[in-house]
């Protein structure tokens, strides 16, 4: 079986009810990084069942292009999980990149799942491997984070899901999971730097949260941008007029790209000349910078 090898991208994951097949083509057809199929808080119960075979119809008939194919499954506690697993990938093994697992606690989840992936995967001799991504929505998640990050090779990204962390937690916020009363600084501080902090030492992605009102743009964005200065690289869209805004937060601009190019090469030229350190445009540039610069064009090349 040969490895996962997409190159990872993550700046946009869409959202789509496994049951509306209405909306599959244009999911299909967008300009999201990743469109996940959801079998879990955007079914009802009752369609949950009935909604796996849309899944495999979707995965498999629709072209998909250079997006990455996803389906969120239900909780591994509830009696859904195994079978949204072993039909999905029973019936669309060879087109499914991506499995999320929501309300992850500990890593015995994941490996649950990576047990049950690999008997899958070779009973249907599958061609390559399903990635794994994990959501974080709870307060056993956040303080299992690490262990949860490191608990599988699948592992791509781990989800920072602030919805269900706010039940879990007994937070007092809005629809938008935006605190109700004046709070000093960002309310989910902690919990989105324990959740990147774990990706990090995983050396995964790390994605935030989603933001319910999609007609509010720029609360989106601003939340997009207060996660992207933390370091994720990504965040949910539950809505198509979301994935723009996305995708433009979680790219470096062409100025950040032509100042990582500009202290790259002068640094290479201080370094021929036996120097540690150079300047450009009055600014210290040393080895740190460089590691700064090749992130950031690491970063474009995947654009």
């Amino acid at each position: 079986m040969t490895t996962f090898s997409r190159p990872i991208r993550r700046r946009s994951e869409l959202a789509t009810p496994a049951s509306n097949e209405r909306m599959f083509a244009k999911a299909a057809a967008s300009a999201a990084d990743l469109v996940f199929l959801d079998l879990e808080d955007a079914c009802a119960p009752a369609q949950r069942k009935e909604s796996r075979a849309k899944v495999v119809h979707a995965l498999n008939d629709y072209d998909w292009g250079d997006t990455a194919r996803a389906v969120r499954v239900n909780d591994i506690t509830t009696h859904w999980a195994y079978g949204d697993i072993i039909e999905v990938v029973t019936g669309a093994g060879n087109n499914l990149d991506t499995i999320i697992v929501p309300k992850v606690t500990a890593a015995r989840d994941v490996w649950w799942v990576d047990v049950l992936l690999t008997q899958l995967e070779t009973d249907l001799d599958l061609k390559r491997q399903i990635r794994l991504e994990v959501l974080i929505e709870d307060v056993a998640g956040v303080a299992h984070a690490e262990a949860i990050a490191t608990a599988s090779p699948r592992l791509d990204a781990i989800i920072f899901g602030a919805g269900d962390l706010s039940v879990s937690q007994g937070a007092r916020v809005d629809t938008n999971f935006v605190p109700r009363d004046p709070y000093p600084g960002d309310f989910w501080h902690y919990a989105r730097m324990t959740v990147l902090t774990a990706a990090r030492i995983a050396g995964i992605l790390a994605i935030d949260a989603p933001y319910p009102n999609f007609a509010d743009a720029e609360g989106y964005e601003q939340q997009a941008r207060y996660a992207a200065s933390l370091g994720y690289n990504g965040k949910w869209a539950i809505h198509p007029s979301q994935i723009d805004l996305a995708n433009a937060v979680y790219s470096p601009t062409p100025e950040e790209v032509s100042r990582a190019r500009r202290n790259l090469e002068a640094y290479r030229e201080a370094e021929a000349r036996g120097l540690g350190a150079t300047s450009v445009d009055g600014q210290l540039v040393d080895a740190a910078h460089v590691k700064l610069a090749q992130a950031v064009l690491a970063q474009a090349d995947r654009q």
